[in-house]
């Protein structure tokens, strides 16, 4: 594909400016090139939010009905391209053909659906509560957003879904481990007739490109998904301008299961919320709490369920588990599983290594470690792989005081079959979504956190309303 070495740049694809490197994108299956793109620099960064700022004059000023229209033209360009996408993602980061078309795919579709829903909902014109006013909503202005590798479409749409709703323009930063479907992104967005200027897209990394979008005078909104590490220093470059921060961080989510929940579904429920997406996903209920009367029942359940998953070929539909990105997090889960054995958890699957038939790729043995306590580094880092450790509690007091303590609050879950504890329970958890039994949020619920998983909300109409500003009209 040429636009591999080219930007999309005020409804073209264009050439980086001069000084711009370029980057292998590694396969995470076989450890070999699939394609090499354009690095951008601080002047690409520049040639885009121009035209962006350009570009607002106009489409901020465009009607809900034109912008519906827009949507959904890129909504039925997107559909048309749906196998290219399916079959590009396990490429380019690891997940299995089958999670690829059963859920990677399938969100980009969720997110523009409900961002037209919120669109067509939204009243931007209405009076204060006393009447002696005019709320004005209006799109917050140019936005710059820097997008993960994990979930490349459902990032990137979660996005610019809402943003074009709002009238906002924009200069994307996607991963560059997984880019390729961003190219392809940008050109569904110029197939449907997305306005010039109004959506640009830049490969690059963090220095290169991140921190010029974060710090850029003329951009008034970044919006960023990754860690909080990363999140930290994008907050850091935003502030000499003042401009709107919206965060979605790490997390080291619990998943608390009480002695009254269906023990073998639960088992289940467990061990696939913790590997979704190969274990990176940063909602992943990575710490298991079980209730101590059935601690060692959950433990063998959990353990056969492990023992039972199948390390295989991304490339191939199945319900198996593909290999981590890149080298860089291979050694971060390795890391991570070697400080869970020195810290004394048992260790009752998985470890260290490749899975057994295995020789190259980024594999992890699916790994179970028990017997944790919440002081361990495996029970207080982020993992991002398919690691999960499991933890003991008394009480249900003690079960939320152990689920709080961690500097994260993005995700927690809940196992048991008693609904007034399930309504108690969540409420004093300390985090941005609580799912039950198993249960997920449609695409109109909000996602977002608490502490340091971030800060604001995407998805729906709240991730609709991150994208606009409130203008008060007294005459």
């Amino acid at each position: 594909m040429s636009n591999y070495h080219k930007f999309y740049i005020n409804g073209e694809w264009v050439d980086p400016e001069p000084g711009s490197s370029t980057f292998d994108v590694i396969h995470p299956g076989n450890e070999e090139a699939i394609a090499t793109i354009a690095m951008g620099t601080k002047a690409d960064v520049d040639k885009a939010v121009a035209a962006a700022k350009e570009a607002f004059k106009t489409f901020g000023f465009s009607t809900v009905d034109e912008r519906v229209d827009l949507l959904e033209r890129i909504l039925k360009a997107y559909e048309a391209r749906g196998e290219e996408f399916i079959k590009m993602m396990p490429h380019e980061m690891g997940t299995t053909m089958s999670f690829s078309r059963e859920v990677h795919m399938p969100v980009g579709v969720g997110h523009l659906e409900a961002a037209i829903e919120a669109l067509k909902a939204h009243d931007f014109e209405r009076p204060s509560l006393r009447g002696g006013s005019t709320l004005v909503d209006e799109p917050v202005g140019v936005v710059g957003m820097i997008t993960p590798w994990n979930w490349p479409v459902n990032q990137i749409m979660i996005k610019v879904a809402p943003a074009l709703a709002a009238g906002c323009t924009m200069v994307l930063k996607p991963s560059e481990y997984s880019p390729l479907t961003s190219v392809m992104l940008a050109e569904v967005l110029d197939e449907a007739g997305c306005p010039p200027g109004v959506f640009n897209m830049i490969n690059g990394d963090g220095e290169g490109v991140g921190e010029p979008i974060a710090s850029h005078p003329d951009i008034d909104m970044v919006s960023f998904t990754g860690s909080t590490r990363a999140g930290k220093a994008v907050t850091k470059a935003a502030a000499d301008t003042i401009k709107r921060v919206s965060l979605e961080l790490g997390g080291k989510s619990p998943n608390l299961l009480f002695a009254d929940a269906d023990l073998p579904s639960a088992a289940k429920v467990s061990v696939d919320a913790c590997f979704i997406n190969n274990g990176q996903s940063c909602d992943a209920a990575s710490r298991l709490l079980v209730e101590k009367s059935v601690y060692d029942e959950v433990v063998s359940l959990v353990t056969k369920e492990v023992e039972n998953c199948v390390v295989g070929d991304p490339m191939e539909e199945g319900d198996h588990i593909g290999p981590v990105v890149n080298k860089k997090q291979h050694d971060h889960v390795q890391r991570l599983i070697q400080a869970g054995i020195d810290d004394g958890a048992t260790l009752a699957a998985g470890g260290p290594g490749l899975p057994q038939g295995f020789n190259k790729g980024y594999y992890v043995r699916p790994t179970v470690f028990t017997d944790v306590n919440n002081t361990m580094v495996i029970a207080r880092e982020e993992v991002f792989g398919p690691v999960l450790a499991v933890l003991p509690f008394e009480t249900e007091d003690e079960a939320i005081e152990i689920a709080n303590d961690t500097p994260y609050g993005l995700a927690a879950y809940i196992q048991s079959g008693d609904a007034s504890r399930i309504n108690r329970v969540s409420r004093k958890l300390r985090a941005g979504v609580v799912n039950a039994n198993g249960e997920g949020g449609d695409y109109d619920v909000p996602f977002g956190g608490y502490k340091q998983s971030g800060n604001g909300r995407e998805a729906g109409p709240l991730g609709f309303h991150e994208y606009l500003e409130t203008k008060a009209i007294t005459q």
